[in-house]
């Protein structure tokens, strides 16, 4: 329901600003919020060339020789068409337009999925068909039993869930994505109300998008790109940041849920997980600057490719279980593949639906308002310059993945990789999900359409994770 009510609301208003907009003067050019690009050139008026001819001679001769990418005069740009208009240009478009929205989520993010889903459903149907699941399951009932009191002992979802937090924990999202959707898948087969989020389903979900992260190889990446003198120094702050924001979801959810925590199962768990996190970053902080990135990297891959060769290997160890169910192997994996095809196609409309919704959000410039007045907010209590520099990725990372990272990216490019607002930047990106994309993503997987409080508690973790964030980079850089 909150989500319902959020993505009605987000596009009412700002298309009603929109025409506030264009009806005050301060918008020129509806075409471009349906069809234009991120990072095109805004239109703010145009002009027959033969007036500019006539009064700018300067102008018009500067516009000839850079015809058509125009001339830049005082940050505004001026483009000389074929058709004798002069386009005046200024600012950039904050993201895809609709129909450009629509195209690129099934180009660049549903296809790049389907592959995915395709291939590690296929896997995950092995461990299904051999029993390895149900062996994996019981073995974890003790501490998943405590969390998710609803879901019967020994269920097939803890297997599913504890490799989605395997590879988020390695940084591995794209393999991580298709294991998340099985658990879900999972646990809709005993929830009793199947459009009603169940109470198991709300605590998967907060825990995923909490981003418990190892290693987390794309932000050590980009700062590798930007220069950064010691890229992977970010990982500390991220793996302690990230893992408040794990915690703070799992006390907020069992409060809402009234889960005993206090036991000895769950402390032994959390107190084993930081000990693992522990001995990882006494070894690699001995490392040095491309000997960190080179271990971190083959880490994380490594695990994949580990994991893989463990469930291919299971299964031939077992054929026999396969031949007593009148299959094979590959039989199998091409069974869970087709399963994974049809779940892509499932979550097609809550994709397009949702980024849509934030493509007009942050076309219509509600975004940089909301981004201003915090702005403002915080001069008032005097913070940092160079945090509120940071501030738009923690703002915009609920939002859209690709958005947030093009604000990283420019902080790290106009202060540094190295400042307090790159580093900070760097933090938000890794420790953090796109909350409303996952929301849709996954509950759009098995057709939930009451989400419950779980939108709520996602982003009082996202608070708790800039919160953290800060107190944790200040401390370390």
């Amino acid at each position: 329901m909150a989500l319902s009510r959020f993505w009605s609301f987000i596009i009412a208003i700002s298309i009603v600003f929109i025409f506030y907009m264009l009806g005050t003067n301060q918008l020129y050019n509806l075409g471009q919020l349906v069809n234009g690009k991120q990072n095109d050139a805004l239109v703010i008026a145009e002009f027959q060339a033969n007036n500019i001819k006539s009064t700018d001679s300067v102008l018009y001769s500067n516009m000839l020789l850079n015809k058509p990418t125009g001339f830049t005069q005082n940050d505004t740009v001026y483009r000389l068409l074929d058709n004798g208009i002069v386009e005046v240009c200024k600012g950039k478009q904050a993201a895809d337009g609709i129909f450009v929205t629509c195209k690129n989520t099934i180009i660049d993010l549903w296809l790049p999925l389907i592959g995915y889903l395709t291939f590690f459903c296929g896997l995950l149907h092995l461990l299904y068909d051999s029993n390895a699941i149900t062996k994996l399951a019981k073995v974890l009932t003790p501490f998943f039993a405590r969390i998710f009191p609803e879901l019967p002992k020994g269920h097939s979802a803890y297997g599913f869930m504890t490799m989605n937090f395997a590879a988020n924990f390695l940084g591995l999202d794209n393999a991580a994505t298709p294991f998340g959707l099985k658990a879900m898948e999972s646990m809709q087969e005993v929830n009793t109300d199947k459009e009603r989020a169940s109470n198991s389903q709300i605590m998967f979900l907060c825990l995923h998008a909490a981003g418990l992260t190892l290693i987390p190889t794309s932000i050590i990446g980009y700062r590798a790109a930007q220069n950064a003198v010691n890229p992977s120094d970010i990982m500390l702050p991220t793996i302690i940041t990230s893992f408040v924001g794990t915690l703070a979801a799992l006390i907020f959810v069992s409060i809402k849920q009234r889960i005993n925590l206090i036991n000895l199962v769950v402390l032994g768990f959390v107190t084993l997980v930081s000990a693992v996190i522990g001995l990882v970053l006494f070894y690699v902080n001995k490392l040095d600057g491309i000997e960190k990135f080179h271990f971190t990297g083959n880490l994380s891959n490594g695990v994949l490719l580990f994991i893989i060769l463990a469930i291919i290997g299971y299964g031939i160890f077992n054929e026999k279980i396969f031949k007593l169910n009148n299959t094979n192997i590959f039989d199998s994996f091409v069974n869970g593949a087709k399963d994974g095809f049809t779940t892509g196609v499932r979550v097609l409309p809550y994709m397009i639906a949702m980024l849509v919704a934030l493509s007009i959000f942050r076309n219509s410039g509600l975004m940089n308002i909301v981004m201003g007045g915090i702005t403002s907010i915080m001069n008032i209590f005097k913070v940092d310059p160079q945090i509120i520099n940071a501030i738009p990725v923690a703002i915009m990372r609920p939002f859209s993945a690709g958005g947030s990272r093009g604000f990283m990216l420019d902080a790290m490019k106009t202060y540094g990789p190295d400042s307090l607002t790159g580093q900070l930047s760097c933090l938000f990106q890794g420790a953090a999900e796109t909350t409303f994309y996952v929301v849709a993503l996954y509950f759009g997987s098995v057709n939930i359409k009451n989400s419950r409080y779980t939108l709520s508690i996602m982003l009082l973790v996202d608070l708790v994770c800039v919160i953290a964030g800060i107190f944790v980079c200040k401390m370390y850089f």
